[in-house]
């Protein structure tokens, strides 16, 4: 998801989730997203896309027949791992035939447009209103990539390319490009994630009426920092070098515009295996099972089996509980204990309160809460008592004062004070009005003030402010404060990184794996894609997807998952497929229901296969979700030892687009067929 909020830091400012107002809109691109399946918030998107159909046009760049694809205007079936060839071309036509928004890009002094195929452009002939560099991305990118050249790369026709390009401009402003995890999660998908999204900055979507919007504010409160409980030890080891080795050169993570900031949690497997940067002894998971949810799991394994004490608090043992010394059984988020979730669309934010309503049947503890306080009590005991002092401390109820006495107090404290300024009329800030604590709890949810569209157009993408310790000025959003077409942004992250490695941007590109060198690393652009496995022995690319019924692959162990099965478009009831097109199988002999492996450079997996039109051919595309081996006795064929269908990321290398730190799920391995 990282390399998803990559695109829009770099252009807009803004790294988070996006919402997007498809109510008032005329036009949604998608790239590489399945809203009506996959997005957090499909029961949302499922009840408004029959109203949206009915004013907006669809169009869908992804190599499968989607859920969302199925019910679209256009379906481009592009190449795996050529995403990026599509938005530049489209940026190309807009700008060549004057359809870019000018009320929010610029435009010429002279009001003539020189935005001809192959020509450089004077920048000095441009005005920029609410947008930086358009100019310079023309010139360093976008003069030479036609829909005729994007369609040799894509698998697209320069038609269809143009068609849904003129299209899309000329519905906007009230226009989507909704950037999806299959182009950015690549290894070289940073700088498609910055084009599709730049999309909406040149037609003027972004901010707008119709368009792609940031999250509307909420007022929770972050809890207390705990420097001042910290001894000499615990503040020498916060200095320590991650597990994951973010920031090494090779691992920018420039998450917010600083070097090192991002999570490679994938990585941390070969961090735990190799002892590098030290060898870790002691670990705590929770809320994860990186064992069946990360490519190449199987180093999970490996390094979990490494670790002499590993602790597992879940809601469901898992693969990763397997090798746990103990687990601790969580309660559920729903209604066994106090938390609150943030979560927005159709231009609201709302923050649930989600509270226990039923007696726990069991000894189950809050994870977040609970254990991290009966932690602290332990240590207190055995004469460490920071961890304690500070949970008692700063965790007084806001209504009576009072320090919390035991876990239960604790998390009811906890959730009292993050919320504070949700529920308490004195701390009021915005939104709805509520009257206290028992209000809010029995009305469980706080809704934001309506978005406010339009607001950071006007130099507003950014804000730059002098720090009262250091005196140093910081700036927030984008350097320039406005929409980045030319990412100072970028430029700035990326030579902060290469100073701190004493080097330059050309090499930190290198060895991050990207093409683009000079100025061509701060814009939009096209990247060949890096795909593992050699298409001699390896002819098809793999495509990963998401099931509309279970998204991260915990719902395998319940019937109704393998009953319904079949709502993914090409899927079937009880059997994990692989979708194959006829044209494909036809070469190698294969029909409908023939059992097959899946093999990659890195693994083999056991599938069924299945001819189907909804994949372009040379690729197979399956589900992901099956092949637990330790999730209970429907997810597996035999608890621990065999599993139900194939887990995707046993044959998806483990690797990175680098600069965001986000994990490559899409376009990233080649495979064969085999029949069994």
């Amino acid at each position: 998801a990282e390399a998803e909020k990559f695109g829009p830091f770099y252009t807009e400012g803004y790294w988070g989730y996006r919402q997007y107002d498809v109510e008032n809109t005329r036009y949604i691109l998608l790239w590489g997203a399945d809203p009506l399946a996959t997005n957090r918030q499909v029961s949302y998107y499922s009840s408004a896309w029959g109203k949206a159909l009915d004013r907006a046009k669809v169009a869908v760049v992804e190599p499968r027949l989607s859920a969302t694809a199925a019910k679209a205007d256009e379906w481009l079936a592009v190449k795996p791992g050529e995403d990026g060839a599509i938005p530049v071309a489209m940026a190309h036509l807009i700008l060549t035939e004057g359809l870019w928004y000018k009320e929010f890009v610029g435009d010429f002094k002279d009001g003539v447009n020189r935005f001809k195929t192959g020509q450089i452009v004077d920048e000095s002939t441009f005005d920029d209103l609410h947008s930086h560099g358009v100019v310079k991305w023309w010139n360093i990118e976008l003069k030479d990539k036609t829909p005729e050249w994007a369609a040799k790369r894509a698998g697209v026709s320069a038609e269809q390319i143009s068609r849904v390009a003129r299209g899309f401009a000329k519905a906007a402003p009230h226009v989507i490009s909704w950037v999806g995890g299959g182009p950015a999660m690549q290894v070289r998908g940073s700088y498609t994630a910055m084009a599709c999204h730049a999309l909406n900055g040149l037609v003027g979507a972004c901010d707008n009426v119709g368009g792609t919007l940031k999250g509307n504010k909420e007022y929770t409160k972050k809890f207390p920092k705990p420097n001042n409980y910290m001894d000499d030890i615990a503040k020498q080891g916060k200095k320590y070098e991650k597990i994951d080795q973010r920031g090494r050169l090779e691992h920018p993570c420039l998450k917010k515009g600083k070097p090192g900031s991002g999570v490679m949690t994938n990585r941390a497997a070969d961090g735990i295996i190799n002892e590098d940067p030290y060898n870790i002894k002691v670990a705590i998971g929770y809320m994860n099972n990186f064992v069946f949810s990360c490519p190449d799991g199987q180093r999970w394994e490996k390094a979990l089996a490494k670790i002499p004490f590993l602790a597992h608090i879940t809601t469901h043992a898992s693969e990763y509980s397997w090798f746990a010394d103990i687990i601790l059984p969580a309660t559920h988020h729903m209604f066994e204990k106090w938390a609150y979730i943030k979560a927005f669309g159709n231009g609201y934010r709302h923050v649930p309160l989600m509270q226990p309503i039923i007696d726990k049947p069991f000894d189950y503890k809050s994870d977040e809460t609970e254990i991290p306080w009966l932690i602290g009590k332990k240590l207190a005991e055995r004469g460490f008592d920071n961890l304690n002092k500070y949970h008692r401390e700063n965790f007084k109820d806001p209504e009576t004062g009072k320090e919390p006495t035991n876990e239960k107090e604790f998390e009811l404290h906890a959730i009292k004070y993050a919320t504070q300024n949700l529920w308490d009329p004195a701390k009021h800030k915005g939104g709805d009005r509520i009257n206290g604590w028992e209000e809010f709890r029995k009305i469980g949810v706080w809704n934001s003030d309506p978005y406010p569209y339009r607001k950071r157009w006007g130099g507003k993408f950014g804000k730059t402010s002098v720090d009262k310790k250091t005196g140093k000025e910081k700036t927030t959003g984008t350097v320039t404060h406005k929409f980045e077409f030319y990412s100072e942004t970028l430029k700035k992250a990326l030579s902060k990184h290469a100073k701190k490695h004493n080097t330059t941007v050309d090499n930190v590109m290198e060895v991050t794996k990207y093409q683009a060198r000079g100025e061509k690393a701060f814009v939009p652009h096209y990247e060949e894609p890096y795909i593992h496995g050699d298409i001699a022995e390896y002819p098809l690319v793999f495509v990963d997807h998401k099931s509309r019924l279970n998204r991260e692959g915990r719902s395998a162990n319940c019937s109704w998952y393998h009953e319904f099965k079949d709502l993914d478009p090409g899927d079937e009831k009880y059997d994990d497929v692989a979708k194959i097109n006829p044209l494909d199988a036809k070469k190698i002999g294969l029909k409908n229901g023939d059992k097959i492996k899946i093999v990659s450079p890195t693994g083999e997996i056991k599938s069924t296969a299945k001819l189907w039109e909804g994949v372009r051919p040379g690729t197979v595309a399956k589900s992901y979700g099956q092949g637990h081996w330790a999730y209970g006795r429907l997810a597996s064929k035999v608890f621990g030892k065999e599993p139900r269908g194939g887990n995707n990321n046993y044959i998806i290398p483990a690797d990175y687009d680098r600069l965001s730190g986000s994990t490559a799920f899409y376009a990233t391995t080649r495979v064969k067929i085999v029949k069994i």
